[in-house]
């Protein structure tokens, strides 16, 4: 436990006063669970890469010859799939006492059908083949939402405050060197057009990072309980003019009032809590305005490929400068977003939007040509700095969410902001894909507009940081 405790010291600046608040049992087991979790979400955020919907499968249906239709159906079903279910398994999930149980069902879930996904690939091709991974991409964004519940709930038992936004920092500068490290591969092999038996290692590979993921995740020392995590230096609670009214009215004897079915439960949670808990209603409006860095990148591309960018700056080069903005985004983003995760994503969205802007007005200009070394490398730098603050936004929305609330309250708004999020992302991409038709630069600034409106309600919102 020595040794533990100096490797976590070293990479993580603790809060003396925030741990002395912890119970004896928390605090000695904080170390060693808090370099699980890092290890375990490194992992997964490493097989991410290997089966990312907008780069390694895209890929994959081309090599397959898998019909064009299908590839526009991956991004939808791996985002909006983890997203959706949320709100109708959290009923579920809040039966289990210990919630890293449930993180290891996810993992084990998203292990064994990118297991499928590298058979599929190695023994079909075609439309078949296009259909078989889809069914299994639609399996392992369900495993995904299992981990998304669960992950945020077990560290807020296990980690104070001014410590999470850390890991979750480190995490994402794990998937960034991955990310380097493909793209580079990727450049170096077949021209950046991977041959298949390539990518079915990269599928195999990934199932056994997932099965690493659940190894490494079940040795996180959880207490049991919501009372546990009540104990974890959670000092700003949520409003207490709201009534939370995520858990079911208990009776006299502890049991449920008339309990609903799992599915009308869920649903029921979702309604009260967007229509009574005025934070939480805000929190999610603000993220979806903050959907400007996570949806303009592959526009940035497209527009990119269509000045002549795209032969001399390859997707290699797009991905390596997006594990670029990981790697030296992640640790600095997280100590910020223990201290300022609110100001952290108002500033990554006006940065975001800001940056478009310059990138249309020069691209715009008079005789400009994508073509050119200057010209390509406005469009690299602008997907390097739209990548380099989603980092910020990301770390600091997953930092904030964890810190405004605790016990089964954190588990319903994680789970009702993430369902939400699901509709409100197939409405805005549909949205900004439609504007597309009559240029991409419209759906830019449309993107553009709405990242400006999040800085404004992100300043409204509640300070919920360490401090």
């Amino acid at each position: 436990m020595g040794t533990i405790r100096r490797i976590s010291e070293k990479v993580l600046k603790h809060d003396p006063q925030a741990q002395q608040e912890l119970p004896e049992a928390v605090r000695r087991n904080l170390p060693g669970n808090a370099l699980r979790i890092i290890g375990a979400t490194a992992l997964q955020n490493s097989g991410d890469q290997v089966v990312k919907a907008s780069t390694v499968l895209p890929w994959l249906f081309h090599a397959l010859g898998v019909p064009s239709a299908l590839v526009g159906l991956l991004v939808p079903i791996r985002e909006s799939g983890s997203m959706l279910p949320q709100a109708f398994i959290t009923p579920f999930v809040l039966r289990v006492r210990r919630r890293k149980w449930v993180f290891v069902i996810g993992a084990i879930v998203q292990a064994a059908t990118v297991a499928a996904m590298a058979v599929v690939a190695a023994f079909a091709d075609g439309l078949l083949a296009g259909v078989l991974i889809l069914v299994a991409l639609a399996v392992f964004s369900l495993g995904r939402s299992l981990c998304s519940i669960s992950s945020k709930d077990v560290l807020g038992r296990t980690v104070p405050k001014g410590t999470r936004g850390q890991i979750n920092g480190l995490s994402t500068m794990s998937a960034g060197i991955v990310a380097i490290t493909l793209g580079l591969v990727l450049r170096l092999v077949g021209g950046g057009d991977p041959p298949i038996w390539m990518l079915v290692v990269l599928l195999a590979g990934g199932s056994a990072l997932w099965v690493l993921t659940a190894l490494v995740y079940s040795g996180v020392r959880e207490p049991a309980g919501e009372d546990a995590d009540q104990s974890v230096s959670d000092q700003s609670a949520p409003d207490k003019s709201v009534p939370d009214k995520s858990v079911p009215d208990k009776c006299e004897d502890g049991s449920a009032q008339d309990e609903p079915p799992a599915l009308s439960a869920g649903l029921k949670t979702a309604v009260t809590l967007l229509r009574d808990d005025v934070p939480f209603r805000r929190f999610v409006t603000m993220r979806s305005l903050l959907l400007v860095s996570a949806l303009s990148p592959p526009f940035v591309i497209t527009l990119a490929v269509s000045s002549g960018a795209g032969a001399l700056s390859g997707l290699g080069g797009f991905i390596i400068a997006s594990g670029l903005s990981a790697v030296v985004g992640g640790p600095v983003f997280g100590r910020i977003a223990d201290r300022a995760s609110r100001t952290l994503m108002a500033v990554g969205a006006g940065v975001a939007s800001l940056t478009l802007v310059v990138m249309l007005v020069v691209s715009g200009l008079p005789g400009f040509d994508g073509g050119t070394v200057w010209g390509a490398s406005v469009f690299v730098t602008t997907y390097f700095v739209l990548t380099f603050v989603h980092t910020g936004v990301r770390v600091g929305r997953k930092t904030y969410i964890v810190d405004m609330a605790r016990g089964d309250q954190r588990t319903n708004y994680v789970a009702v902001s993430n369902s939400t999020m699901g509709i409100i992302l197939l409405a805005a991409g549909g949205i900004s894909s439609l504007l597309a038709l009559w240029g991409v630069e419209w759906a830019l600034v449309f993107l553009a507009a709405l990242g400006f409106l999040g800085v404004i309600v992100a300043a409204r919102l509640p300070d919920v940081s360490a401090g």
